[in-house]
């Protein structure tokens, strides 16, 4: 009977030190990724940066619209993570965890696939 639960338990989809590892890494990973961008962005003066023309010139270079993707999924991933750790905090059985996780995902993929869509459409594709 024992050996029955710990082989349930040691079969769900991602154990909680793997969703953590991937915090850890996803964070570290957007630390540098921003830091890159905020870099990127001192070269031209701030309120030349924000117009309307630089902004979508930004999106059509090839490299720096794929840092932004890799900007927009790091932190999605990040953060949308640190919610659903947060949310199972606040109860914890298996129906509500899997709801968390369930509409955590959802919203993570629906912020890229909106954000990813916004750079698609800036480069008139």
């Amino acid at each position: 009977m024992v050996s029955g639960n710990i082989q349930n338990a040691n079969s769900t989809f991602l154990r909680e030190s793997t969703v953590m590892k991937i915090h850890y890494i996803t964070g570290l990973g957007a630390l540098f990724v921003v830091a890159v961008h905020v870099m990127m962005r001192l070269v031209v003066p701030f309120s030349t940066s924000l117009e309307y023309e630089n902004v979508i010139n930004n999106y059509r270079i090839l490299w720096y619209a794929l840092l932004l993707e890799i900007i927009l999924v790091l932190i999605s991933i990040h953060g949308f993570n640190g919610l659903r750790i947060m949310l199972i905090e606040l109860r914890q059985n298996a129906m509500w965890e899997k709801f968390v996780t369930i509409f955590t995902l959802a919203a993570m993929l629906a912020v890229i696939g909106y954000g990813t869509r916004t750079i698609i459409i800036a480069n008139g594709l």
